[in-house]
């Protein structure tokens, strides 16, 4: 786990003050208490053309052999050489992918064959387009013709029984292309995880000009989803009413797989958002928990489970809400989704320091990659410097700095790529 590996200290509860009741917790043991309460979502058939990016969920297996004939690996003639072997021979008709010739051929007899075609009963090779001369006399042919040269047999691919695609596989165009070759047009899958992302807070309610802001978490979150491969439901905004805000959850969770709230976890006057999620988990049976997380940004966290619906209340700072989205929601939305183990996070090389003082929390900073002269991973800051959007916007890595004095130029630091500039599992 790198720089999420958890200390291992015992959970404690903020001593007094506004977080009062919270659990302090490092970065990696909230996340394993999320992980612990979920499981990948009940299998289902899906069409193929939906099956992109999902996992797997069973083995494919071959039922009839590919490819189910014999058939032409090039252009050219197949031909049927007789004893003793003949080198010239009589075309007697055509053999094209879809139209086969009928009938079987004799010695010292050819057809003209396409890439992909059936190869006629009686053939014993197909000599390329190439190497073949044509005159009046019909088709003469290299004498050092070996027996089954450029001919796929039957099954030569695939036989009955095979395993060409395993469960846990996450299909790429690649696999969708092997099963629609098999036939499999409704493959069974860990469907699609539908996410719904909601905002809060009254300040969203109004203009700019008139003491409001405009709502950079929702539609940032909704991105984020969608390049994480889930389906993004947007839920809208909600005012700081408990009450409204219980019915807005409570819809949600009877059309979502799992919900991402911002804002109304902190410690401020009209945090409502732990208290109505904590209210709703006990309802339900379901398990809730407000953390005070050793973090930076991202420290406020609320996770309850409702109905068995996994809801992330993220911070409503923007940029605190895309990393603790990062964080938190996107390995337990990846959980739902079947995946299989995290890859995402690397080590590189400070190509420039990563300064920082002493405060008990591990530091998320945005970061650049590029790659040396020499072939390795360097990292530097993104950006202007503290934890905006706009630093966040320029960096395809987030850079995981312990805590203690920083990271000088030269050093090894652990990063984990951010959505679409990592690498796909």
């Amino acid at each position: 786990m790198g720089s999420f590996r958890c200390m291992m200290e015992p959970v404690r509860p903020a001593e007094g003050g506004p977080w009062a009741g919270a659990d302090r917790v490092d970065a990696a043991g909230a996340r394993i208490w999320i992980l612990d309460r979920l499981a990948p979502s009940e299998p289902r058939a899906v069409p193929l053309a939906d099956a992109l990016g999902l996992v797997l969920a069973r083995d494919v297996v071959v039922v009839e052999p590919s490819p189910g004939f014999d058939t032409a690996a090039m252009d050219g003639y197949a031909v049927c050489a007789g004893t003793p072997p003949a080198t010239t021979f009589t075309v007697v008709g055509t053999s094209a992918a879809g139209r086969p010739y009928a009938g079987a051929l004799r010695a010292r007899e050819a057809v003209r064959i396409m890439t992909g075609a059936l190869v006629p009963e009686g053939a014993e090779a197909v000599v390329p387009l190439e190497r073949a001369s044509t005159s009046a006399d019909g088709v003469a042919v290299p004498a050092d013709l070996s027996p089954g040269a450029n001919i796929r047999r039957a099954g030569e691919d695939h036989r009955p029984g095979d395993v060409v695609v395993r469960r846990g596989a996450r299909l790429r165009p690649a696999h969708i292309a092997v099963l629609a070759s098999l036939g499999q047009d409704r493959p069974v899958v860990v469907p699609r995880v539908r996410v719904g992302v909601l905002s809060t807070g009254d300040e969203l309610g109004g203009s700019a000009s008139s003491a409001g802001i405009r709502d950079a978490n929702r539609p940032g979150l909704l991105a984020l989803v969608a390049a994480s491969g889930h389906a993004g439901v947007d839920l809208g905004y909600v005012a700081d009413d408990a009450g409204a805000l219980e019915r807005r959850i409570r819809e949600a969770v009877d059309r979502c797989d799992a919900i991402v709230t911002t804002g109304g976890v902190s410690v401020g006057d009209h945090d409502d958002v732990k208290h109505v999620l904590a209210r709703l988990a006990a309802s339900t049976g379901g398990d809730a928990r407000w953390m005070h997380v050793a973090v930076r940004p991202a420290k406020p966290l609320m996770i309850a489970i409702v109905g068995g619906v996994p809801v992330f209340g993220l911070p409503g700072n923007p940029a605190s809400a895309l990393v603790s989205f990062e964080l938190f929601a996107r390995p337990a939305l990846d959980r739902l989704a079947g995946r299989g183990a995290d890859r995402r996070e690397f080590d590189a090389v400070a190509s420039a320091p990563f300064t920082r003082t002493p405060d008990g929390r591990l530091h998320v900073v945005p970061g650049s990659v590029s790659v040396s002269a020499a072939g390795v991973l360097c990292v530097r800051p993104a950006g202007g410097p503290g934890h905006g959007l706009a630093a966040t916007a320029d960096a395809d890595a987030y850079v995981l700095v312990p805590d203690g004095e920083g990271v000088a130029a030269g050093g090894m630091v652990r990063c984990t790529w951010t959505a679409l500039a990592r690498p796909e599992t």
